[in-house]
């Protein structure tokens, strides 16, 4: 049972409108929107946090959390004249969003053996093949991610790959009470830069690299790996009982020093904790025998290529520190798929060419990706490598022409496209990639419309060919100017494959 006296004193708020009214005595009930930041989701009696976010302040819509029936609201902002209410002042209202949260919610995470993944590339694949050798281990488990939220059998898809502190926290304390005894959940750099993921206690966090990306938000690739940081050095409440990192990565490499020595350590080319025998990468799947402190594990799993190999490695890093049995951690590795639009095929057995979808948008995730099929096919393989990419509007315009050279770089043919432009103008997008594809000195077409580009890399792809569309993975969506409409890579290139299977 949690009073509104509890959270001002785990606050250290000023309280206005309250003492005299005897209301501090009030008990919270933790409930799905006991503490939220969106005023459209306030319960009756619960608690309404007014943070600044990107595009609007909270503290303009106090008057409506009020009306829904808030018992107090949270504020950085001095308590308006006007209001009557019960007001409670803080130094920073992201902070106290989540410090209310989980004391509402009970500290779940200290109910769960947390595991927390972070890095540019690789989180959900990563978390994914956690989630699978927690059920090959008979361990009842919730994952959140960028592409869906999960408790058990209990799915619903994501809207961020880390959700504001409260929604994380009520999740959490959902799972607990449904039975888990373990989760996973991605940790990206803009919740650890916001907050989002203050008061979790991880029992395993991992690091899997760094390479550029969100440089809108952090500026530089130095405050990028700060934000990283965060979920290592303590700065979020408590460091994580165990951490995972990748060697082979150079921040990686700093992050371990910056630690010390309590680290698990994993790579494919430097020594490591946890590394590979021998390699066997081919467009079939990974096969290999993994070498860690419990011995080796013999590896057969669909997934293909050496970002995949990676993952594995990270996973396996994961699952050792939360003292999982090798032999499940085995299983679980080699049942998972992945996660759905990272190297997903969607091509059958009837097709002459092979498509894949992958969520890469960031200029490293593209050339992993790009040498993962060139790897795949062979040094002396003939076969066409077209790639349909684009990148996304109102996000780091710094990484588009890299983006650019890098496709062009390792391609035969590159259509650029629309991502998801947002509010941008998708031509302008466009005009920002090309000189990154000039320097990459590769046939190129620029052409806005998404659907169109994909048909024109599957009808007229050489037979052999591979055809990889970029960008947008799992995602069922486009977000244009003029809105958000149903669009998914993988439907439209089975669209593309049909119309070439009957030669239209």
């Amino acid at each position: 049972m949690t009073t509104l006296q509890d959270i001002t004193d785990h606050l250290h708020a000023k309280t206005f409108g309250a003492r005299e009214s005897g209301k501090l005595n009030a008990v919270i009930e933790a409930t799905n929107a006991a503490v939220t930041h969106d005023s459209r989701r306030v319960v009756p009696g619960g608690l309404f946090v007014a943070i600044t976010g990107a595009k609007t302040d909270g503290n303009l819509y106090v008057d409506e959390a009020v009306r829904r029936g808030a018992l107090a609201v949270i504020s950085d902002k001095a308590k308006p004249a006007e209001f009557n209410g019960i007001w409670l002042q803080v130094a920073d209202a992201r902070i106290a969003l989540a410090q209310a949260a989980a004391l509402v919610n009970g500290f779940p995470s200290r109910g769960l053996q947390l595991a927390g993944v972070t890095g540019t590339n690789g989180k959900t694949t990563t978390a994914h093949l956690l989630e699978s050798i927690f059920r090959a281990a008979s361990k009842k488990a919730a994952l959140m991610g960028t592409i869906n939220q999960r408790i058990g059998d209990e799915e619903v898809a994501s809207e961020f790959t880390t959700p504001e502190a409260a929604e994380v926290q009520n999740f959490l304390r959902r799972a607990v009470a449904s039975g888990c005894t373990h989760a996973v959940m991605e940790v990206s750099s803009h919740a650890l830069e916001l907050h989002r993921a203050d008061q979790l206690e991880f029992a395993a966090a991992a690091f899997t690299n760094l390479t550029q990306d969100h440089l809108d938000l952090h500026g530089t690739m130095g405050n990028y790996f700060a934000a990283k940081r965060k979920l290592f050095d303590g700065s979020i409440g408590v460091k994580p009982k165990r951490a995972v990192i990748n060697v082979d990565d150079a921040y990686g490499r700093q992050l371990l020093a910056e630690l010390g020595t309590t680290a698990i350590t994993y790579a494919l080319d430097a020594a490591a904790d946890i590394t590979i025998a021998e390699k066997n990468f081919g467009l079939e799947g990974l096969k290999f025998v993994a070498k860690t402190p419990v011995g080796e594990l013999e590896i057969d799993s669909p997934l293909v290529g050496r970002p995949f190999a990676y993952n594995i490695l990270c996973a396996i890093g994961l699952a050792l520190a939360l003292e999982i049995e090798p032999s499940m951690i085995t299983r679980g590795i080699n049942e998972s798929r992945g996660a759905a639009g990272r190297f997903e095929r969607c091509n059958t057995s009837a097709d002459d060419i092979t498509v894949i979808v992958d969520y890469a948008h960031t200029p490293d995730a593209l050339v992993n990706v790009l040498k993962t099929v060139r790897d795949a096919l062979g040094e002396t393989s003939a076969r066409q490598v077209i790639t349909v990419m684009g990148c996304g509007g109102d996000r780091d315009k710094t990484k588009r022409a890299p983006m650019g050279e890098a496709a062009a770089r390792w391609s035969d043919l590159v259509i650029a496209t629309s991502d998801n432009p947002r509010s941008e103008d998708p031509q302008a997008i466009l005009q920002d990639i090309q000189p990154g594809l000039e320097r990459g000195g590769k046939p190129y077409t620029l052409l806005v419309d998404r659907r169109e580009a994909i048909f024109r890399a599957v009808t007229q792809a050489q037979p052999g060919a591979v055809v990889l569309i970029a960008g947008k993975g799992h995602e069922d969506y486009q977000i244009l100017p003029t809105g958000k409409i149903h669009f998914d890579d993988r439907e439209v290139a089975r669209e593309a494959l049909a119309e070439r299977q009957a030669g239209i």
